[in-house]
């Protein structure tokens, strides 16, 4: 079971934007629409009574979260999602990735055009219509088999040079977790230097994750717009992770934290929208700022 899930804020477009990626991507479906409470909510979200709140779905068995809000945080290209094509499973992978493409580049921002790369004899990055990222690449057959898709974390701005640092913290935290290929770059570039990593991997919860330190200035770092919610067992679970990530205490509110790096991370129980179903317990998450789970009592 997939135990840490991307989840992406949007401006009040949860719903729309669920249904455009599970009309695009293949075997994809929306597996759960969570609403807001009809009353008790908070001033700043009554305009929101009675809405989509979260939309759970899954493009080709990878699951999201999408949050239905509003303006607060938007999406940086800072954590953006590899999608992998792979000739050794799809005789069309290429065709496949233009159809996706295409869909993703339309009212989007290309951020490197589609073609041919060193590392890649076809990918493209682009941020769709809602400003999240996609990374679409032809991968070699011959290589190792990786997921089709990858969250991208890109270390930039104020979290420069420091995905090496990343990748042993995160590996630290986690169990089981691994350090997978670490490439730096062979000069300097931009504001990377030899040291840095032109492409690293991790494995966590045997879920991948690949780390890049930008070789071009990047006017914006990572933001709430796209966090990880790890899915915890039980309070001493959740206990653990908000001790070891939580280095922003001003940021920590409703079981969300933000890391030494400036990712965003949710530490919630796996069974969050029962307790928050009805507006006692909506409130109540309201309350906190870790999640603590006999206060939904």
């Amino acid at each position: 079971m997939q135990k840490i899930v991307p989840s992406i804020w949007f401006d009040q477009t949860a719903g729309e934007a669920a249904k455009f990626y599970t009309s695009v991507f293949p075997n994809a479906r929306v597996t759960r629409v969570q609403h807001y409470p009809k009353e008790g909510l908070p001033e700043f979200q009554q305009q929101l009574a009675g809405k989509v709140l979260t939309v759970d779905f899954e493009l080709n068995g990878h699951r999201f979260v999408a949050i239905n809000a509003g303006p607060e945080f938007p999406v940086t290209p800072a954590l953006s999602f590899m999608v992998n094509f792979d000739p050794s499973l799809d005789d069309a992978a290429r065709s496949h990735l233009e159809e996706l493409w295409n869909a993703l580049a339309d009212s989007g921002q290309v951020m490197m055009p589609l073609g041919e790369y060193p590392f890649s004899p076809y990918y493209g990055w682009v941020q769709d219509r809602y400003g999240v990222g996609w990374q679409l690449i032809l991968t070699d057959p011959a290589g190792e088999l990786r997921p089709f898709i990858v969250p991208s974390l890109l270390f930039g701005a104020a979290a420069q040079n420091r995905a090496a640092e990343a990748a042993d913290f995160y590996t630290s935290v986690f169990p089981d977790a691994w350090r997978g290929t670490v490439a730096n770059y062979p000069e300097p570039t931009g504001p990377a230097t030899t040291e840095s990593v032109m492409f690293g991997e991790i494995e966590l919860f045997d879920q991948w994750f690949a780390l890049m330190d930008s070789g071009v200035d990047q006017p914006t770092t990572f933001s709430p717009g796209v966090s990880l919610i790890i899915e915890c067992a039980d309070q001493a679970e959740i206990d653990r992770y908000w001790a070891a990530l939580s280095a922003v205490p001003e940021a920590e509110q409703c079981g969300w934290l933000i890391d030494r790096f400036g990712v965003s991370w949710q530490v919630i129980p796996v069974d969050l929208a029962d307790h928050t179903a009805t507006p006692e317990g909506y409130a109540a998450l309201m309350q906190m700022k870790k999640i603590e789970l006999d206060r939904f009592a």
